[in-house]
């Protein structure tokens, strides 16, 4: 009968150096090492029969998309961005959009 917590085979990957670091530190202070972070992702997975979380798109609120995009426009030139000569200015913008 097979022992299910011999471990007998290795498994490599490569990540990003500092995404690892950032993992190891989070780990750790779950006082954990990022191996053992990983055999316990595999054991929920093989527990839940999938992925231990949920995975989905992210659904934004209408006006957030709207303004994510305009964002994009604006960040690949496709769209000026509005300034304003004071903080008051954009204030009493954001006043009389809030009203209507």
């Amino acid at each position: 009968m097979l022992n299910p917590s011999v471990k007998d085979t290795n498994f490599n990957m490569r990540i990003n150096g500092q995404k690892k670091a950032e993992l190891e530190r989070l780990y750790g202070s779950l006082g954990m090492t990022l191996p053992e972070a990983v055999n316990i992702f595999f054991e929920n997975s093989l527990l839940r029969g999938g992925l231990p979380f949920e995975v989905r798109l992210p659904q934004f609120i209408r006006e957030t998309e709207r303004a994510m995009l305009e964002a994009l426009e604006i960040l690949n030139g496709r769209r000026a961005a509005k300034s304003y000569s004071s903080a008051r200015e954009l204030f009493d913008e954001l006043d009389r959009e809030e009203s209507c």
